[in-house]
């Protein structure tokens, strides 16, 4: 088995233990929940605004805000960022 081959399958069975849970040696990062609404709220947005100014469907950002789904990935990544930072992301989609 080449090198190459057995690197990705090393990285395919690490990515399915740690999506069952299972403890692995890689380090990995997973930013906590955020409650979309209360963030909204904080910064005095309606929704339709919100979505507006932080390019996220108003479809997507309900969905979140109900409950239906939660935000992930890039998505969390944005939303932290607003929370700390909510004028450099405006300045910076602006």
């Amino acid at each position: 088995m080449s090198e190459a081959f057995e690197s990705i399958a090393q990285g395919l069975r690490e990515a399915i233990a740690l999506n069952e849970g299972q403890a692995i040696q890689a380090n990995t990062y997973r930013p906590e929940a955020i409650d979309v609404g209360q963030l909204r709220h904080s910064l005095g947005l309606t929704q339709a605004e919100f979505a507006a100014k932080f390019c996220i469907s108003l479809g997507t950002l309900r969905h979140w805000e109900r409950g239906d789904r939660k935000p992930h990935g890039p998505a969390l990544a944005l939303l932290h960022v607003v929370a700390k930072e909510p004028q450099a992301v405006l300045r910076a989609l602006a």
